[in-house]
């Protein structure tokens, strides 16, 4: 091909022209989707179980506590058999958001620890903490209810179940021995009237013969004239 042909078909190539809008501005960019880590999944399903075995949960702000402290604490406290947790603030804010827990949400702040334990004992547990300030009570879920610091503060008062039980079993005891007593007396009462009746019935009969043996004896005598 001859050079100046060249040039004019070069020249003359068809040029398609260039959208108004770039195609990166058209195609939606692909968000790629952040999967929880297999260690964060260990910890929620860790944290899952806590809640549905124990039924005292108290969460405390740790106003830092040195080791040796800690190791006394936690010493301490297992005497009652409460166990000391501590997970990340990420960890507990997702088990919370998505759970029947969600009012203790902005409790979780800072360093917080986690004093649990299988049955509520929350008289031991301040008794121990009284004595360790570097360790601040926010609020406690105890038997699937949320409770502040005063609520807790209030239970502590509470007497104990076995306290209840007596009690209860005092009453139910009292209560039998008044409905013995009351059928007993009546019983008693009701035995004295029949007795009573029986012996006035007894009376009138002996009465009534003596009276008819008089009335006979009048009759078979004899008038004088």
């Amino acid at each position: 091909m001859h050079f100046l042909r060249q040039k004019l078909m070069a020249v003359t190539k068809y040029v398609p022209p260039k959208p108004a809008i770039p195609e990166r501005c058209i195609v939606p960019r692909v968000k790629a989707v952040d999967q929880p880590s297999g260690l964060i999944e260990l910890y929620l399903r860790e944290v899952e179980a806590m809640f549905q075995d124990n039924k005292m949960i108290a969460l405390f702000q740790d106003n830092a506590i040195n080791s040796e402290d800690m190791v006394v604490l936690k010493f301490r406290l297992q005497k009652y058999g409460i166990h000391v947790k501590c997970y990340p603030n990420q960890i507990l804010r997702t088990y919370l958001s998505r759970s029947q827990y969600q009012n203790l949400l902005p409790l979780v702040l800072g360093k917080n620890l986690l004093f649990i334990s299988k049955e509520p004992k929350v008289w031991e547990m301040l008794k121990v903490v009284r004595t360790t300030p570097q360790v601040t009570l926010l609020g406690a879920c105890i038997e699937d209810t949320i409770l502040s610091k005063q609520g807790v503060l209030n239970y502590s008062r509470l007497p104990s179940m076995a306290v209840i039980r007596g009690e209860v079993v005092s009453g139910l005891m009292l209560m039998t021995s008044q409905t013995c007593t009351l059928l007993q007396g009546s019983s008693l009462h009701l035995t004295l009237l029949l007795q009573q009746y029986l012996k006035q019935q007894s009376e009138g009969a002996t009465t009534s013969g003596e009276c008819a043996k008089e009335e006979l004896t009048a009759e078979g005598t004899p008038q004088r004239s």
